[in-house]
């Protein structure tokens, strides 16, 4: 299989870079006034990070991130400075090791608001608000129509709000948790600003046959603007469907980890770590996934 990146720590701290913190999938550095965010090829799943990478699935979150960052900056302001491409960068006594090429990015500082903003505009089966519309009505507060098929587009997109959990699941919350946990000038500021890019995006990806059907924004406070921070609509962050095989009623071929998360459940594997290693197969079609994804997007190549 195609080498993966799992860990940047050994290429960057040798350099005097400072670990600030990593998630799941990205490993964060200080320099300051900004950030050096690093998209490994770790990929999680049913909130556990799996043994196995996914090649160049960092390359394609960083550059994609990028790329949307760059299309929707006149529609919300966001924490992106600059893609980093063998470009010297802040407390770096060279450029950047080859291995970083192609999946870092500079960007401002912010404070994290604490909410995960979720769009949906289609309905999921496997979702915790399918479940929970199911049982009542309504997902995050929002009452929605009676009889909804699997896949079916919603009337509008809605925003559903889930808490941001450091361990275990998020749970969906509604629009007034949100301002109390937040307050709500940022409240209602995340909500316009998520459904705007989230039906940007819809617009735009259609064009170039993909159907975006839900999606996670991450906002934080730079002084006194909301912005957005961390990705944006990419495969780890939303449902990406062919457009031209769309049938309402029945589960969707994807370009996204649901692939990964598809095979998990086939083998049984109860979500609880450690996780199981995904086949060479599985690891490498998930990366063909998303790489067709970005081209399709973008209309261009990934920088490797």
């Amino acid at each position: 299989m195609t080498s993966v990146m799992m860990d940047s720590r050994p290429f960057l701290e040798p350099l005097g870079f400072s670990t600030f913190s990593r998630g799941k999938v990205r490993d964060i550095y200080d320099l300051g006034e900004h950030l050096l965010i690093v998209a490994t090829d770790r990929i999680s799943a049913f909130d556990v990070v799996l043994p196995t990478g996914i090649p160049d699935k960092g390359r394609v979150l960083t550059q994609l991130s990028a790329f949307w960052f760059e299309e929707t900056a006149s529609i919300v302001p966001n924490h992106f400075v600059r893609f980093v491409d063998q470009i010297d960068i802040p407390q770096a006594p060279m450029k950047l090791p080859q291995e970083l090429v192609g999946r870092s990015m500079v960007v401002r500082k912010a404070r994290p608001l604490l909410v995960e903003c979720i769009v949906r505009g289609y309905t999921v089966l496997n979702s915790a608000g399918w479940k929970e519309y199911h049982e009542s009505g309504s997902i995050c507060g929002i009452r929605l129509p009676k009889g909804l098929q699997e896949a079916q587009e919603l009337a509008e997109p809605i925003f559903t709000p889930t808490t941001k959990a450091e361990q275990g699941h998020d749970e969906n919350i509604t629009f007034g948790q949100v301002v109390d946990s937040i307050g709500a000038f940022p409240a209602h500021l995340m909500t316009r600003y998520s459904l705007a890019v989230y039906r940007y995006g819809c617009d735009y990806a259609r064009q170039r046959g993909i159907i975006i059907a839900d999606t996670k924004f991450e906002f934080g406070q730079l002084d006194s603007t909301v912005i957005m921070i961390d990705e944006c609509l990419t495969p780890d962050s939303s449902r990406f469907w062919p457009a031209e095989q769309y049938e309402a009623g029945c589960s969707q071929p994807s370009f996204d980890k649901q692939y990964v998360r598809d095979y998990l459940t086939q083998i049984g594997w109860d979500r609880t770590p450690p996780a199981p290693e995904l086949p060479v197969q599985v690891a490498e079609r998930t990366g063909e996934k998303y790489r067709e994804a970005f081209e399709r997007l973008t209309g261009g190549e990934l920088i490797t």
